[in-house]
């Protein structure tokens, strides 16, 4: 083919300069188009790279463009409304209509499949409430008997992005819609930005292994730095990041190019340095360390709830936690549990589809667990896994949860088109990127307005179903109201699914569940390993 492209050259360049010359001068203009063309085939040809390319110049280069374009035309020309991925063009829509407050509702029926395995409803109730009279706007207190600030947390919130995964503009929108609707933003583990803190809107500093925002010069937690940034009256809550879904277990990079000066200062890290997130904390390695942490950050933020979050890995190390509060007496306000499907994190693929526990085994078993060890009733639980709709909040609480945050919707709220190029810095809608050019797409005035228009009318559909359930409030939602196709002719309730433990049933061996009983003994509040005398 190579010479197939050189012959071609040759006769293409002898044509046009004989039509110039017997036929009409104006044609020599042809020349501008295949001297370009014949000097990308040359290189094409030459270079070593690519065995496509160098043997099918030019026409190889094809290939490419029909990789770029494909994800594109698939998702508007191909997918059907109830099929993409990550999410659906059913979900996505709801979050643009609800953004832009159009009109949300469907004619003529469901477009899923009810009778395929994994199908899922609610069951109403005849009895159904008129959803008026309900608290459209439902909140939960997070804050246990050494809490001093307690705060009135929404049942939707923001959760964790961080500015530099995010342009500015977009962290801005998002504390702004918080600041319009009530409702919490987590700040991710990058530290608290200007842009979080200029809207006014509620805020919950995440920290992660990078520490950022609260690291000495080697990277360790320094609980001195820690108390001047958590000291903004915005900063509602404290939360420690053990792992997220979408990489659990493996840490990150900020090489030194993208190491700012604006980021420095927000990261507390020296300018123009590469900046580790190691996979694994420094301050603690043990479950009694990581409670030990959560006080030192409860003072030293001056009462303000501390809470960690986590992907659910090896369960016995959550069961070691739950020891460790036991014989220590230090409970954490909150815990956030992620799914392991993964998030706004862009991550290797392996992680993203092979690491971690899924969203709703973990947000059950976290639950469970805590309710055997009596701990539940001091404990808010908030879950974070692709919640999009009304429907989702309400079955995440049907699971154990008190409330939601969620990452990608508030994104598509934003102007997300769901181009999946975040790790790319050429997000089209300049949500995910950097780029001066692309960030100024985005208004800000414009779509803080659209998130808390999203986060409102979700809440609405929320507590509309709560009433069609005729539930009066979250907390009164349960196991039962959920049902599941798990076989064409067959269905199972959640609470058949998912079977709740009694309460207080893993302070003592006699009343272990069987499915606890193994990790009681592999579990111990002194290790994250596995205790010693079960190993033996």
């Amino acid at each position: 083919m190579r010479k197939n492209f050189y012959v071609f050259a040759v006769v293409s360049i002898l044509l046009t300069g004989v039509a110039a010359w017997f036929w009409h001068p104006g044609l020599a203009w042809l020349f501008v188009l295949w001297v370009p063309l014949i000097g990308f085939g040359t290189y094409d040809a030459t270079q070593k790279k690519h065995a496509l390319v160098r043997n099918f110049p030019l026409l190889g280069r094809l290939r490419y463009a029909a990789e770029w374009m494909r994800p594109k035309v698939y998702q508007y020309f191909v997918e059907p409304d109830t099929e993409g991925r990550p999410f659906s063009r059913l979900n996505r829509n709801i979050v643009y209509q609800r953004a832009k407050k159009e009109t949300d509702t469907t004619p003529f029926g469901t477009q899923l499949d009810v009778y395929e395995e994994g199908y899922e409803w609610m069951a109403h109730s005849i009895a159904a409430l008129d959803h008026k009279v309900l608290d459209h706007h439902p909140r939960v207190l997070v804050g246990g008997k050494d809490c001093k600030k307690p705060y009135a947390l929404s049942v939707l919130n923001v959760s964790a992005m961080s500015f530099g995964s995010l342009s500015k503009n977009a962290v801005e929108a998002l504390n702004g819609a918080a600041q319009i609707g009530n409702f919490a933003h987590n700040t991710g583990e990058g530290g608290i930005s200007p842009y979080h803190l200029n809207p006014g809107g509620d805020l919950i500093y995440q920290v992660g292994t990078g520490y950022f925002g609260c690291r000495t010069a080697e990277g360790g937690f320094d609980p001195d730095v820690f108390a001047e940034t958590a000291a903004p009256e915005s900063v509602r809550m404290i939360e420690l990041k053990l792992s997220q879904g979408a990489k659990p277990g493996h840490g990150g990079i900020l090489p030194a190019a993208k190491n700012t000066p604006e980021i420095a200062a927000i990261r507390k890290v020296p300018v123009g340095t590469q900046v580790d997130s190691p996979p694994y904390h420094k301050a603690f390695d043990s479950p009694i360390g990581l409670l030990n942490l959560l006080a030192v950050m409860r003072d030293r933020s001056g009462g303000k709830p501390v809470g960690f979050k986590l992907c659910v890995g090896n369960k016995h190390e959550f069961v070691a936690i739950c020891k460790a509060m036991l014989e220590t007496g230090i409970l954490p306000d909150f815990i956030t549990v992620d799914g392991g499907e993964g998030g706004t994190g862009a991550a290797p693929l392996e992680f993203s589809n092979f690491v971690g526990m899924p969203f709703r085994e973990a947000l059950a078993f976290v639950h469970d667990t805590l309710t055997g060890f009596d701990l539940r009733k001091d404990i808010r639980v908030i879950a974070s896994g692709k919640i999009v709709s009304g429907f989702d909040i309400f079955r995440a609480h049907a699971l154990g949860a008190d409330a939601c945050n969620s990452a990608r919707a508030m994104m598509m709220a934003l102007g997300c088109i769901q181009a999946l190029v975040c790790h790319m810095n050429v997000c089209p809608t300049g949500v995910a990127t950097q780029d001066p050019g692309r960030v100024a797409g985005l208004v800000v005035s414009d779509k803080r307005v659209r998130v808390a228009n999203y986060q409102k009318n979700t809440v609405n559909s929320f507590v509309e179903l709560m009433a069609a359930a005729g539930v009066r409030r979250p907390q009164d939602i349960n196991r039962s109201m959920i049902h599941r196709r798990v076989f064409v002719n067959s269905v199972k309730r959640y609470d058949n699914i998912y079977p709740a433990v009694k309460p207080g049933c893993l302070l003592q061996e006699s009343t272990w569940p069987a499915d606890y009983a193994e990790l009681m003994q592999m579990a111990s509040a002194k290790t994250f390993l596995v205790a010693q005398e079960y190993a033996v």
